[in-house]
């Protein structure tokens, strides 16, 4: 397993840890690895604990792939909004351990995993696109109106509002708040308490409660990120 998704398996839960050595982001490299990790967990058929590296979840999409080729921004964009739908539909149950900062792909992550568990202190999490030049993708919007609360979705995607971790529980980010000792520990406590869910009934009752949400976000995904549709001139903003 690639050292950029780091695969740890005990019992039935995996822990999956991102970490590039700098700010997580989620380059072509990082997301290929994080897939193949969620393909060891599901022929494990393990409940999932995703995680980052200290002080970083996921500093987002790397900004330097969109100074690359249209194919490179592509593959990239693609892989990040797959994987957000693989998370959304994981036939096991996901637990984000936010380890820090989750900045706009980071952030999808949130908005599709089961339980979200965040670490207290000075980091940011939303949507900041707005902000930095960038139209937000539509599988991103799907994302949001399904998980964010309805008070809180146009400040965040609209107006780009990041939040504090504590200031994550009530938009719809986060479901706690931990120090950064208790963050392994409660989210191994919240996949083994998941873990003890009818598998089947969990895995039925999730595409189902999901349906209209995953049908969206993958229809974006076949629509927007296109050879044809994409707009490199606006993701190099």
């Amino acid at each position: 397993m690639s050292e950029l998704a780091a695969y740890e398996l005990k019992g039935r839960i995996a822990t999956i840890t991102m970490d590039d050595g700098k700010v997580n982001a989620f380059s072509i490299p990082m997301l290929r690895a994080a897939h193949t990790a969620f393909d060891q967990a599901e022929r494990d058929r393990a409940v999932v604990v995703l995680t980052g590296r200290e002080n970083y979840f996921s500093a987002g999409f790397d900004l330097d792939v969109f100074g690359g080729t249209r194919d490179q921004v592509l593959e990239m964009l693609t892989l990040g909004a797959t994987l957000a739908e693989r998370v959304l539909s994981f036939p096991t149950p996901v637990v984000v351990a936010c380890s820090g900062h989750a900045f706009p792909a980071g952030a999808f992550l949130l908005l599709s995993a089961d339980m979200r568990i965040g670490v207290d202190g000075p980091y940011w999490i939303g949507l900041n696109e707005v902000k930095i030049g960038l139209t937000v993708p539509w599988f991103a919007i799907e994302l949001a109106r399904h998980r964010l609360h309805p008070a809180h979705f146009d400040r965040t995607v609209v107006n780009a509002t990041m939040y504090s971790p504590r200031g994550a529980i009530a938009p719809g980010f986060l479901d706690r708040v931990v120090t950064a000792d208790e963050l392994r520990d409660a989210s191994l406590d919240a996949a083994a308490e998941l873990a003890e869910l009818n598998p089947t009934a969990h895995a039925e009752t999730k595409l189902r409660a999901r349906r209209a949400v995953l049908d969206a976000v993958r229809s974006a995904i076949e629509t927007e990120l296109t050879d044809e549709t994409l707009n490199i001139d606006q993701t190099r903003a």
